[in-house]
């Protein structure tokens, strides 16, 4: 059977596919096509990474839409079904041979091997070579964003372009406006045995019934569109005769059953299904509205923000037996949760089971390292224990963990279906990983659980298990793969001369923190609970350590520069008589992170900078910070300096602190941090986080929702949502801090380079021609502008006829102080308007450049 699928997640191993009517399927790794299959077998033989073979997350995205064949159905132990898919060509394709290929028509097909003039393309059809140029992938690979060319295994839309030799040569494109233009018509002379899902066609209704319609189309093929695949905002408007436009959804060789749909993204081929936000998943809803009950399916219902969602019949009561059909009528409401979501069929999955919705867990996102679970053992392992936490999430604890002491034999304690209490160690939900505990000590233990090295302050006791006891002393591991290094002398308070002979691997241990450096993920720490760094420690003393802090966050100081940094500048506070010495980020330097750069750049050891703000003391300098932004927020009482102090609807300023695939940490002055999910980062659709934030900048963040229990903070980082109102006023201050600060840099350049400054767009110089590029463009000297590049492009040349040696009037256009770089333009039109006008053009056209 044929179906068009949605990919949904994204592993070395496998992809899973979302399917029509709310199913499922998995694509293995050796089910993508035959050039991956044969790379996968070279790598396993060599035993050795190919540098043509990329994993499967480097060649699919989430979201992206693929024609599938069903190869096999498993039935699990436990009754339930796995649909195992291929999306190779080869099968996919079948159907088709050389004779019946044709221009227009549109297809899968796999990248083969990438040639000088383009691509060879798999299309599954014997005795036919199919070849797409680079001029048709172009705009393709621009929009995926995968690298510069395509690779091998990467599945494509393909169109015929054009047919040679009677269908042994075929040329093809990928282009998203051509293939999304493609309709499937009589003259590509279809078949049966060969028609595919994700065509698109114009059909004709034949019969609207309750729970869906009869289609023609193709002048001969029939088919039949359910009640999920209607479009929602036309479904009670349908009439016999009536043309439509529909995209085939399955075709089932062996009954003939073709299904199509009529929901709007699918009606252009490529076009990719909405998702569902991440806050969504697993909410408890207390009233949604029956809007239809089927009842050989189910039931659809509205949910409070106007969205359709689906309960399958089995999500409807407990059992069979307590099923009551006369409580779904039109209008009734009931409580309900989302279990998942429909990618192909946009629409949320409910359950109506009370213990469904009173579950703890539904998905791997929902578990947080530390977190104590209840699980059922369902196998032991010489790796360890294999535990269900809930439906469709399963842990394991390794033989070390299986007890305080190491256990010979596990089997004697536990048995199948036993009933344990477990903490989680490491949950990543992205790789379905979740490893547990089962040490007494570490499950009931009250302290703080470290999860990660930047909550590792000096001082801070908590318990963790020995991985690792040697001459030099012992290696200790937290959760999340945490650890540190318990040195000799801080083993206990009476020397101990061979750690090996009194400490075992995995005993639980009290342990204090005494020196952290995050960004090494290095810990140094103590079984002496009372003990304080001495002397003779490894690690030497930190400035901060030596001197006693004596400034609060949001003062303001005058510093004067001792050292650049490559990230940032070493500064002393003027007028401490301690000395005290401090630390400035790069991207502290500005609120803009283009300007931090080029102010790193302009200054110099004993540089005085004023009014710096006093931000934080963390690792191993006192913190600074010059964002204007940030320190207008803290003066201005526009700050919280604890998590109780927060509250949703807040509109906080604050940095990026981390950017992650799923979304965006950001911290605010105090120290408190949040999360801006992939869905809330902005107003765009956003396919990879780094292009639209960097570590280090300024942004305004409005808080969404807090979780006391977990002390989580969810931000909203949409351009239209974090206004306070007044958005001409915010920018126009905003342009204005942003030149200012090009006045500031201009005044450190002009002590080094005078020149340089001198050279401001919109300025008239006169230039020598240097040489005259391949590309066209040109490079110039000039007395006023030694030691820089000055380069005009092609189109700034004009219709001039350039040649080395010549002299040349020209306007410079922007100047790079970053690269020593200085563009000019040759063309007349500019060089007769005033200065004025052009400078303003040119300095309007340099800070958007910046700013972005």
């Amino acid at each position: 059977m044929l179906l068009l699928g949605c990919i949904k997640e994204v592993t070395d191993y496998e992809l899973a596919i979302s399917l029509p009517n709310g199913l499922s399927g998995f694509v293995p790794v050796t089910q993508i096509s035959d050039a991956y299959s044969k790379l996968l077998t070279k790598q396993v033989a060599q035993g050795e990474q190919l540098e043509e073979l990329n994993s499967l997350p480097d060649v699919f995205s989430p979201g992206t839409l693929v024609r599938c064949i069903v190869t096999s159905i498993e039935k699990s132990d436990n009754g339930r079904r796995s649909v195992k898919l291929s999306i190779d060509p080869r099968n996919v394709n079948k159907g088709l041979n050389s004779t019946a290929l044709a221009k227009g028509m549109l297809l899968s097909g796999s990248v083969l091997s990438v040639e000088d003039h383009g691509y060879l393309i798999d299309i599954g059809v014997t005795g036919t070579h199919a070849f797409l140029p680079h001029q048709k992938a172009k705009n393709y690979i621009k929009a995926v964003k995968k690298g510069p060319d395509l690779k091998i295994g990467q599945n494509l839309n393909c169109l015929i372009v054009e047919v040679k030799n009677e269908g042994r040569v075929v040329c093809l494109s990928i282009d998203r406006s051509e293939v999304a233009a493609s309709i499937a018509t009589e003259r590509q002379n279809w078949a049966l045995s060969n028609l595919l899902p994700g065509l698109v066609v114009k059909a004709r209704v034949q019969k609207v019934a309750s729970h869906g319609m009869k289609l023609t189309f193709l002048s001969y093929f029939t088919g039949i569109v359910d009640f999920m695949h209607m479009d929602p905002e036309k479904s009670m408007s349908y009439s016999p005769d009536q043309v439509v436009k529909a995209c085939v959804l399955s075709v089932h060789p062996t009954s003939r059953a073709v299904r199509l749909t009529l929901r709007p993204p699918f009606l252009h081929p490529g076009g990719a299904p909405r998702q569902l936000p991440e806050q969504r998943m697993g909410a408890v809803l207390e009233e949604a509205t029956v809007k239809a009950f089927y009842q050989q399916f189910g039931a659809v219902f509205e949910l409070d923000d106007g969205t359709l969602a689906f309960a399958r019949l089995k999500h409807l009561s407990k059992t069979r037996k307590s099923f009551k059909p006369g409580v779904f009528k039109e209008g009734c409401k009931h409580k309900c949760r989302i279990i998942d979501y429909s990618l192909m069929d946009e629409m949320c999955i409910v359950s109506l089971k009370h213990q469904i919705i009173e579950a703890r867990f539904l998905q791997y996102q929902d578990i947080n390292t530390g977190d104590v679970v209840q699980g059922k053992v369902l196998s032991l392992k010489p790796i360890g224990m294999q535990v269900k936490v809930a439906d469709g999430i399963r842990g394991l604890v390794p033989s070390l963990h299986l007890s305080d002491v190491i256990l010979k034999q596990p089997e004697k304690k536990y048995n199948i279906g036993d009933e344990v209490k477990c903490r989680v160690l490491e949950c990543n939900p992205g790789g379905k990983k979740l490893i547990l505990t089962l040490k007494k000590s570490l499950v009931q233990s009250k302290l703080p659980v470290l999860s990660n090295y930047e909550d590792a302050k000096p001082g801070l006791i908590t318990h963790g298990f020995v991985v690792c006891a040697r001459e030099f002393g012992c290696i200790v591991k937290f959760y999340n793969d945490v650890k540190g290094l318990v040195p000799k002398n801080e083993l206990g308070s009476e020397p101990i001369s061979c750690p090996d002979k009194v400490f075992y691997e995995g005993q639980v241990l009290k342990v204090m923190v005494l020196k952290c450096e995050p960004q090494q993920e290095r810990l140094l720490l103590s079984f002496r609970l009372s003990s304080k760094p001495g002397p003779e420690d490894k690690w030497k003393c930190t400035p901060k350590e030596k001197q006693e802090v004596k400034y609060q966050i949001g003062e303001m100081v005058d510093v004067k520069i001792l050292k650049k940094k490559d990230n940032g500048l070493e500064v002393s506070i003027l007028e401490d008589e301690d000395n005290v010495v401090a630390w400035i980020p790069m991207l502290h330097l500005s609120d803009f992170v283009a300007t931090s750069k080029l102010l790193w750049h302009s200054l110099q050891e004993g540089d005085v900078l004023p009014r710096v703000m006093y931000l934080s003391d963390k690792g191993e300098h006192i913190i600074l910070s010059r964002k204007s932004a940030v320190i207008s927020a803290v003066q201005e009482e526009q700050v919280v300096r604890s998590f109780s102090e927060i509250e949703p609807g807040m509109l906080l300023t604050g940095y990026v602190r981390n950017v992650m695939p799923f979304g965006v940490f950001v911290e605010f002055p105090f120290g408190v941090t949040g999360l801006a999910p992939k869905v809330s980062m902005s107003d765009k659709f956003v396919t990879d986080t780094k292009d639209h934030f960097v570590v280090g900048q300024t942004v305004i963040a409005k808080v969404m929702s807090i979780d006391e229990e977990k002390q989580r903070v969810l931000l909203n980082l949409k351009v239209s949502e974090c206004s306070s109102g007044d958005s001409a006023a915010e920018s126009f201050a905003l342009l204005n801090q942003y030149f200012k600060e090009l006045k500031e840099i201009k005044d450190f350049l002009r002590r080094g380079e005078p020149s340089f400054c001198e050279l401001v767009p919109g300025k008239r110089v006169h230039l020598v021609v240097q040489d005259v590029r391949e590309d066209g463009s040109a490079l110039f000297s000039d007395s006023s502008a030694t030691g820089l590049t000055v380069t005009a492009t092609r189109y700034h040349l004009g219709d001039k006829n350039i040649a080395p040696g010549e002299k040349r009037k020209a306007l410079v256009l922007h100047v790079d102080a970053l690269t020593s770089e200085v563009y000019v333009s040759l063309r007349e039109e500019l060089l007769k308007q005033r200065p004025k006008q052009v400078s303003m053009r040119s300095v309007f056209g340099s800070v958007c450049f910046c700013l972005s």
